[in-house]
């Protein structure tokens, strides 16, 4: 008699699956809470931060170049993010003995683009035993085993994730879009607006579509009246108060 043999692929996907889910963190979710060591201090996140914006970001390791030229501009942008009300907290598994000692090697011997005797004034977290890393899934095993991939983690001021980038090991991040995103999500939560592809602060932004036959029509028929322009019923614009910031590129 042949037995049968039911392979529980499916749960077994269904696992990973889950498994994945929660090491990274997905938007709209919480921010996983978190207590660290850090170069400023100890850290209770995200209790430190309400009210507050905060970008939490990875790197692989200390002594690296693509990291130095990451922090060096990251600690350079630190007074454009807090006008946005935007704190920055940087992560890798590393001691905070070698933290404390590459941050002085990038203040006292490094120049990029200009940059030389920059001091890092955000937190850089130590994380040996990957206890954070691990709760937003930054260390991924296809990667390495060992070190963190370049994360970016955007955390609202009520402590939910509003997005997430992920870089590779070898190439650096894109710091005019990393603050061109913040500006975009900020600029959503106050005007309730989209913003189209390649939006920069400043242009016009999408007006959300009207959820009934009577509001498009309306919407369409009076747009000259409420300065919106639309190609059609879905697709409606605006320009934002003449007080938003203008589109500007970020400065060395």
């Amino acid at each position: 008699m042949k037995k049968i043999v039911i392979v529980p692929l499916l749960l077994a996907a269904v696992a990973v699956s889950s498994a994945f889910a929660e090491g990274v963190p997905l938007i709209g979710d919480d921010a996983p809470a978190f207590k660290a060591v850090t170069t400023q201090g100890p850290v209770d996140f995200p209790a430190d931060y309400k009210g507050k914006w905060v970008i939490l970001f990875s790197h692989p390791a200390d002594f690296t170049p693509v990291c130095t030229t990451e922090f060096m501009t990251f600690a350079k942008m630190i007074p454009e993010f807090k006008a946005l009300n935007t704190e920055v907290i940087g992560l890798s598994i590393d001691s905070i003995y070698s933290h404390v000692a590459w941050l002085r090697m990038i203040k006292e011997r490094i120049e990029y683009k200009g940059m030389k005797n920059v001091e890092v004034t955000f937190p850089l977290i130590e994380d040996i035993k990957m206890d954070v890393a691990r709760k937003y899934g930054m260390v991924q095993a296809n990667a390495s085993g060992t070190q963190a991939v370049r994360a970016v983690f955007f955390i609202d001021p009520v402590g939910k994730i509003r997005a997430l980038i992920y870089y590779p090991l070898s190439n650096g991040r894109n710091f005019d879009e990393i603050k061109r995103l913040l500006i975009a999500m900020q600029t959503s939560d106050k005007y309730k607006v989209a913003t189209p592809a390649d939006w920069r602060p400043g242009e016009d932004v999408i007006v959300p579509p009207p959820n009934s036959c009577g509001v498009a029509k309306t919407r369409v028929d009076t747009q000259k009246e409420t300065g919106i322009h639309c190609y059609d019923w879905f697709m409606c614009f605006k320009p934002l108060p003449a007080e938003e910031p203008k589109a500007e590129g970020r400065k060395p």
